[in-house]
């Protein structure tokens, strides 16, 4: 009898010493990277020199010096998020989901810091936003468009292709955000959605205005994707537009 439990205790101690090795193997990955930011700055090296510093030298453990840096200082998340996008560009959309996922509350925050950081990855910026947290995608394409609107095609776009089926929204807040943009936000959507034209151009007309010739911009994007003036009345009449105004917008860009 005791021989048996002898043999089960020692079975049961094998079968934990596995995870208790996996656990000291672990753990002092993080004292060790805990002990490092907080020496730096404690020797009045800031938390984004430090986190850029790691980083730059092992972007393999962004992920675990991001979440340190995020839980010792988290009111200091966007230089965080700023100095590890600087150092690992290529790795923009991981800690853009690693940042969100600590601070959801700062979403568009995150996003307009790390659009800063790095304009180029744009696209990555805005789909890890939209996919950690759908429901602030109005938001995400507002600060988004507003930080770079050179890059507005690029980032509908990337939205859209989260959340196919908001297009509608995502046209009207990126036009709403910056009207200027809306000719190229129509002519990208309707390359990449040519069976969503309608949503497109009823909701582009609904946020554009007269005054500044956003709508006879649109109109133009939408010939130039081979729209028909029929096809362009139907759409502009359910957004909001009367027939005068069209037919003066056509006469317009007839003359142009």
């Amino acid at each position: 009898m005791k021989k048996m439990l002898c043999s089960t205790i020692v079975l049961s101690m094998c079968a934990i010493c596995p995870v208790l090795a996996e656990e000291s193997v672990s753990s002092p990955i993080n004292d060790k990277t805990i002990d490092f930011i907080e020496k730096q700055v404690e020797q009045n090296m800031s938390v984004g020199r430090a986190v850029k510093s790691v980083v730059s030298h092992y972007p393999q453990d962004v992920e675990i010096v991001v979440r340190t840096a995020l839980d010792l200082y988290p009111d200091q998340y966007r230089e965080i998020v700023h100095a590890a996008i600087s150092a690992q560009p290529a790795l923009t959309e991981d800690v853009v989901s690693i940042a969100i996922e600590k601070h959801p509350e700062h979403c568009a925050s995150i996003v307009q810091t790390a659009i800063n950081a790095e304009p180029s990855y744009i696209d990555f910026v805005v789909n890890a936003a939209t996919h950690a947290t759908p429901g602030e995608l109005e938001e995400i394409v507002r600060v988004a468009v507003i930080t770079e609107p050179n890059s507005a095609d690029t980032i509908v776009r990337s939205v859209a292709q989260a959340q196919p089926n908001r297009l509608a929204e995502i046209v009207t807040t990126a036009i709403g955000a910056v009207p200027l943009v809306g000719e190229y936000i129509v002519e990208a959507l309707l390359v990449s959605y040519p069976d969503s034209t309608e949503t497109v151009i009823t909701s582009a007309f609904r946020q554009s205005s007269l005054s500044d010739n956003g709508l006879l911009r649109i109109l133009a994007a939408a010939r130039g994707a081979g729209l028909s003036d029929d096809k362009l009345r139907v759409y502009a009449l359910n957004g909001g537009i009367e027939e005068e105004d069209f037919t003066s917008l056509i006469q317009q860009l007839d003359k142009e």
